[in-house]
């Protein structure tokens, strides 16, 4: 629920540009022909900075918070199915390692902003 719109929400870019990064190494290599965990990838990377806009354009913070936590499972949900295309040999250790590092970012700033808000949201109560 920010007065400028989830455009303006730095962890929004960061997670779209994630996604972005997801759609580029998946058109490659074998993870290109490996259809099942490509798109599987490419839903859980569209549906961080989704759930990020769709919770910041609800009118409470209760359900901002959750549309927010539902973009963390999201994450952690990438970030798994990274390890396992790194594990088969889908992705090198660069690719891993740059991508693990923008999910540990957008981690990072998905927390702070669920603290602000969930402090946000006790001070209303």
């Amino acid at each position: 629920m920010s007065k400028e719109g989830f455009r303006n929400l730095e962890v929004w870019h960061d997670a779209k540009d994630l996604a972005v990064e997801i759609y580029k190494i998946t058109m490659e290599g074998k993870l290109s022909m490996d259809f099942s965990l490509r798109d599987q990838m490419r839903r859980a990377a569209v549906s961080i900075p989704s759930n990020i806009a769709e919770g910041d354009e609800r009118y409470t913070n209760k359900e901002s918070i959750r549309f927010l936590y539902i973009a963390k499972g999201s994450l952690a949900e990438l970030q798994t199915q990274l390890v396992i295309a790194y594990e088969i040999g889908y992705i090198d250790v660069k690719q891993l390692s740059f991508l693990e590092n923008n999910c540990t970012l957008v981690g990072k700033k998905l927390g702070a902003l669920i603290k602000a808000r969930e402090k946000f949201y006790r001070q209303k109560e």
